[in-house]
């Protein structure tokens, strides 16, 4: 390709430059790479100049380079044990609108409940030396799991869930509040037999939903009774079979709420195959109110726990922390809130 006739030194090497376009345009290699990272400080006229060319030239961004003279790598990791759950899905999406808007550009890593995939993953992330993480961790992760990223100086904030002990910036919903007023909806039902269904001890929004579960029924004056709940990570089979079996006890469940809208989605699907209809003789409330949870019939009563808030808040912590990593730690705890539909009825 040529301009004016010519072809580039640049050209003829088969690689384009800062030089090369800086030279073009009578401008300094500086004021061409802040044109091209479309920078405030450079004329509307200037930045449309410079990225004209560029495009004609065919040049690359050599974002390597950039962060060898800047120390930044415009790169934020973003790790998670589970992406196939709509939630994380959407708190995905709103992390990248806001890295997005702040020029960053996000790489991610999934590790499906396993420390041993995590820490590998983890590792892997920390070689591409970004400038901060987000993570939402595995089950049964401790902070010693986690010293791979803080010994390196990444700056780290935890989204959804976290790690006890851990003095690191997060951003989730409160998750005991949000057991509580399913619970709430279901006792106001008249429902005293409920079930819980998913969640445990080794991540932070299984303990903090048992403890609104339990609590909630000691205020009502209801004995918990273990045999109601079903440990378990959040998926529809085990919804699905849990809701089935407890069917078959003596003193069966009238309702249950559910660790997730997953394990809701698989516990309306077993009381169906067992002859039962969820919303008609049997309440199931679930817990995230992902967009599928209002196209399933019956629509499923659910707790919306915020979560394209709980994404943009988490990016925008870690933008502070990378600004500011001394600062003091925080804690973005979201109120959640009962979306009720049709899922859910007054006991028979």
């Amino acid at each position: 390709m040529t301009v004016d006739g010519l072809m580039t030194e640049g050209q003829e090497r088969g690689r384009v430059t800062l030089q090369v376009i800086a030279d073009k345009l009578s401008l300094s290699t500086a004021t061409v790479s802040l044109a091209l990272r479309d920078s405030a400080v450079v004329a509307e006229s200037t930045k449309q100049r410079v990225q004209e060319l560029a495009r004609e030239l065919g040049y690359i961004y050599n974002r390597s380079a950039a962060s060898l003279r800047t120390a930044r790598t415009n790169i934020i990791a973003v790790a998670f044990h589970d992406i196939t759950n709509p939630y994380f899905t959407e708190l995905l999406s709103t992390i990248e609108d806001t890295a997005s808007r702040n020029g960053l550009t996000i790489l991610l890593g999934t590790y499906a409940e396993s420390l041993e995939k995590q820490n590998k993953v983890f590792a892997t992330l920390r070689e591409y030396r970004p400038d901060g993480m987000i993570i939402c961790p595995a089950g049964g992760t401790t902070v010693a799991n986690l010293r791979i990223l803080t010994s390196a100086g990444i700056p780290v904030v935890q989204v959804s869930r976290e790690v006890p002990d851990a003095h690191l910036d997060f951003a989730g919903s409160d998750d005991a509040r949000g057991m509580e007023l399913a619970v709430e909806h279901l006792l106001a039902l008249g429902h005293r037999r409920i079930a819980l269904l998913g969640g445990n001890e080794l991540i932070s929004t299984g303990h903090n939903r048992r403890t609104g579960y339990r609590n909630t029924l000691a205020r009502h004056g209801i004995r918990f009774d273990p045999a109601l709940v079903v440990e378990g990570f959040g998926t529809r089979e085990l919804g699905f079979r849990s809701v089935q079996s407890l069917l078959e006890l003596d003193e069966p469940p009238t309702a249950a709420v559910c660790f997730n809208d997953l394990v809701a989605f698989g516990a309306m699907l077993g009381l169906r195959h067992a002859g039962r209809e969820a919303g008609v003789d049997f309440s199931v409330v679930g817990c995230d109110d992902v967009a599928e949870a209002a196209q399933w019939y019956p629509a499923l009563t659910t707790v919306h726990n915020r979560q394209l808030e709980m994404g943009q808040s988490a990016a925008e912590l870690l933008i502070r922390r990378i600004a500011s990593p001394q600062a003091e730690v925080r804690r973005v705890l979201l109120e959640p809130r009962l979306v009720v539909r049709n899922s859910t009825c007054p006991l028979r």
